[in-house]
């Protein structure tokens, strides 16, 4: 296989016209960083880094002079290698975001040598299509909330998605009465998952989820701090409802921390921020032996949906019988002018459900004058 010739970074960024929050933060600009990894043939491959842009680009950068010139078929041992080289200064965060959109190009290129998607070299596919459910939900800076999520959601079901996440963490009080709201508009017959972004402790979790488990709701995602393992222990023991988590943790020794200590009903690997596709298909494979169910995170541009659709298409059916239960894309739908645009072809869902691209590598290509259209000012 050809050699890395080059290592470079896409900064994209875009100011919404209105911004949004979670518990932990406001989004008044969309910003993402891509890789791509050239390799001396002209072989091209992309990947994606989860959280900020300009300090994960600054880390792939620090690891570029360790790929130049290496094979770019060696994806295991270039792992650990750069893993290796910054180890002591970072076993979680930004060294694992960027080292993450270095291993998902990686694979993206030994697609594309072979002529197959990323899940045939992955072990094969399980599935050729997955259903998604919609992310949004947001608080947006403007009063009557339980209204406008109501709005939301349902607009969602109408569009034909079977499952609706919002986002909570803010205050206990107002947070139930818009989960009634939403469930109130769905139905009772649609899918509803809840997502704290560690916006409380576990006091508080605990209150929400016993006022709102009559609401049926699939799961409650990251109610505590990442690191609050006893909060997460003691929110499964205490009240009824599914917990999840998983996006902020990183690599397979964080999630064999996890998955030991039973902290969560379903882990939430995101391939762009945990370690790339190879940690990832690591985890699901530790959960599958644990009998813990993986639906993963997904957040970013059509690069990263495109990654994350690779690992879902190998996730196995757990338990196997002849329906089994299918494993869900978190498909974004907050505002976001370059999401699929960086994608000559848009990734999009019919009534709800998307297929796995089936093309070399993650099966896409990429739009370079949206690149261009949408790259950071430096």
């Amino acid at each position: 296989m050809s050699r890395i010739a080059e290592v470079s970074v896409h900064l994209l960024d875009a100011a919404l016209d209105a911004p949004f929050q979670s518990a932990t933060g406001q989004f008044d600009r969309r910003q993402h960083c891509l890789v791509e990894i050239t390799c001396e043939d002209g072989t091209t491959g992309w990947g994606e880094c989860l959280g900020p842009a300009r300090p994960n680009a600054a880390m792939v950068r620090a690891m570029r002079p360790l790929l130049i010139g290496q094979e770019a078929g060696r994806i295991e041992p270039l792992w650990l290698g750069l893993y290796n080289a910054f180890r002591d200064q970072g076993q979680t965060g930004l060294t694992v975001t960027a080292l993450s959109g270095i291993d998902i190009a990686l694979w993206d290129i030994a697609g594309k040598r072979f002529g197959v998607p990323c899940h045939a070299l992955l072990g094969g596919a399980f599935r050729t299509e997955v259903p998604a459910y919609a992310t949004g939900g947001f608080r947006r800076l403007k009063p009557g909330r339980p209204a406008y999520l109501a709005e939301e959601t349902a607009g969602y079901v109408a569009e034909g998605f079977g499952a609706v996440k919002i986002k909570i963490g803010y205050d206990v009080a107002e947070d139930i009465e818009a989960i009634h709201a939403v469930r109130a508009a769905i139905g009772p017959d649609i899918g509803f998952m809840i997502d704290a972004n560690h916006g409380y402790d576990a006091i508080e979790a605990l209150k929400l989820a016993r006022a709102v488990a009559e609401c049926d709701i699939g799961w409650f995602e990251e109610p505590v701090v990442p690191e609050d393992f006893d909060g997460y222990k003691a929110l499964r023991a205490g009240q009824p409802i599914p917990v999840a988590g998983g996006e902020t943790w990183h690599t397979r020794w964080g999630f064999a921390r996890a998955i030991a200590a039973r902290v969560v009903d379903i882990l939430q690997p995101d391939v762009c921020g945990m370690g790339g596709l190879s940690e990832a298909k690591k985890v699901s494979d530790m959960a599958s032996a644990a009998s813990i169910r993986v639906i993963p995170h997904c957040w970013g541009t059509g690069v990263a949906v495109a990654a994350g659709l690779q690992y879902l298409a190998i996730l196995p059916d757990y338990p196997s019988r002849h329906e089994p239960r299918q494993p869900m894309l978190e498909f974004d739908q907050t505002p976001n002018p370059f999401r699929m645009a960086v994608l000559k072809t848009p990734i999009t869902h019919t009534g709800g459900i998307v297929k796995v691209p089936d093309g070399p590598g993650l099966g896409i290509e990429i739009d370079r004058d949206a690149l261009a259209r949408f790259a950071m000012e430096a």
